[in-house]
């Protein structure tokens, strides 16, 4: 089994392969999001692993963009700690440092760090990416904002651990797939759907599942990229799309909405 992710080796959506399918999966690291769908729409890897949100910073939006050109899966969700380490050449001191490079992600959840130690951000592609790099340019006026993962697979030194603002930082990920999952008791479904911009449309989308008890995880807006402020809404839910109910209202929502896209049912992560 093959496994697609975006990053290089110590990369946090790597751990999030690991922590799905095990140690044992081969991993086929991808330089950006559109490689991963790519990857497994043409089944050069039968799974991908995509972060989709990050409980300090938000969505990360090219993945969300990324289901409406592709017609991929969603089949599993796993959730995993960030905890961000300041990470250099071993010869490197903190005092020497001059620059700091990493994902903007990253850089983001670990701003009042960065912004204590007044050194240059530089954002990069990838957290572990911007390690490795360190290493093979030998640069040892700079620092990279990673994993202790990274630290340990490029034979790097942390000059400090837990660097994030905020303990409780967490980021989920979707798993990419052909299918979706079957009925499992505890799941969640993940739509795309397009409102009519006319007064109340929205409401009426989101009725079909209050009437029925459907509780709602998520909704998150993007643009059409068609119409300026026109949107597409972004629906999590508890439940799996076979289940009556859950299959009841995505039937109505399809009468009153413009399009609907079910990305797929899937059982529920562990809570953080």
């Amino acid at each position: 089994m093959k496994v697609a992710f975006q990053g290089e080796r110590g990369a946090y959506s790597e751990s999030a392969v690991y922590t799905f399918f095990g140690a044992s999966v081969e991993v086929k690291p991808c330089r950006d999001l559109s490689e991963v769908f790519d990857s497994v729409d043409k089944q050069d890897s039968q799974y991908g692993v995509v972060p989709i949100e990050n409980s300090l910073e938000g969505s990360v939006n090219q993945t969300y963009d990324l289901f409406l050109t592709h017609d991929l899966k969603v089949c599993g969700e796993v959730i995993i700690r960030i905890s961000h380490c300041l990470i250099a050449n071993p010869s490197t001191s903190l005092d020497a440092v001059k620059a700091v490079y990493s994902h903007p992600q990253a850089l983001a959840q670990c701003r009042n760090f960065l912004e204590r130690l007044g050194r240059e951000l530089i954002p990069t592609y990838d957290t572990a990416g911007s390690v490795k790099m360190l290493k093979e340019k030998g640069l040892k006026d700079a620092a990279a904002v990673a994993s202790e993962k990274a630290a340990e697979i490029y034979g790097m030194k942390i000059l400090a651990r837990e660097i994030q603002d905020n303990t409780e930082n967490y980021t989920r990920f979707f798993v990419l797939s052909h299918e979706d999952s079957p009925m499992t008791g505890k799941d969640k479904t993940s739509i795309i759907f397009s409102a009519s911009h006319t007064p109340g449309s929205l409401y009426t989308a989101l009725f079909e599942f209050a009437q029925r008890k459907i509780n709602l995880t998520r909704i998150e807006s993007r643009p059409t990229k068609q119409k300026p402020w026109e949107y597409n809404f972004y629906l999590d839910f508890e439940g799996h799309r076979g289940e009556a109910h859950c299959a009841e209202a995505l039937k109505a929502l399809e009468k009153s909405a413009l399009f609907v896209k079910i990305l797929g049912s899937y059982p529920k992560a562990a809570q953080r």
